[in-house]
């Protein structure tokens, strides 16, 4: 079973860390405490949705933005579904077995997108 919490932590320190940004920055920009960002990062507190819009903000990143990436990492992981995600101008499908070209089967490439981590991150657990 995903834990939710567990997803939109992955989420959120993808975000921050993407951004090259300490868990100081970012905790004094959402006006929570550094220990507890870090443990919703990690998946052991869930932030209320309050906190969640303020560690958003801290970011600069769209509250919908974290909600439709955490809610396409629980569909690749924990309904199995494909998630079609536009890259440049092909459309990769990530939790799909990958599609196999002239009788050899495409190479799949390292995990780069916050989903591709986060599905990475839950398999490995």
């Amino acid at each position: 079973m995903v834990l939710l919490r567990r997803v939109i932590g992955d989420t959120l320190r993808s975000r921050r860390l993407s951004q090259h940004r300490t868990l100081r920055e970012v905790s004094t920009g959402a006006n929570v405490s550094l220990g507890y960002l870090s443990e919703i990062e990690r998946g052991q507190k869930e932030a209320s949705s309050e906190l969640l819009a303020s560690i958003c903000e801290a970011l600069d990143v769209p509250l919908s933005q974290v909600l439709r990436e955490v809610s396409d990492t629980l569909a690749v992981t924990e309904e199995r579904t494909p998630v079609l995600q536009a890259v440049g101008s092909q459309a990769l499908t990530i939790g799909a077995q990958p599609a196999k070209t002239a009788g050899k089967q495409s190479s799949t490439a390292k995990a780069s997108t916050p989903i591709e981590r986060s599905v990475a991150h839950l398999r490995a657990a």
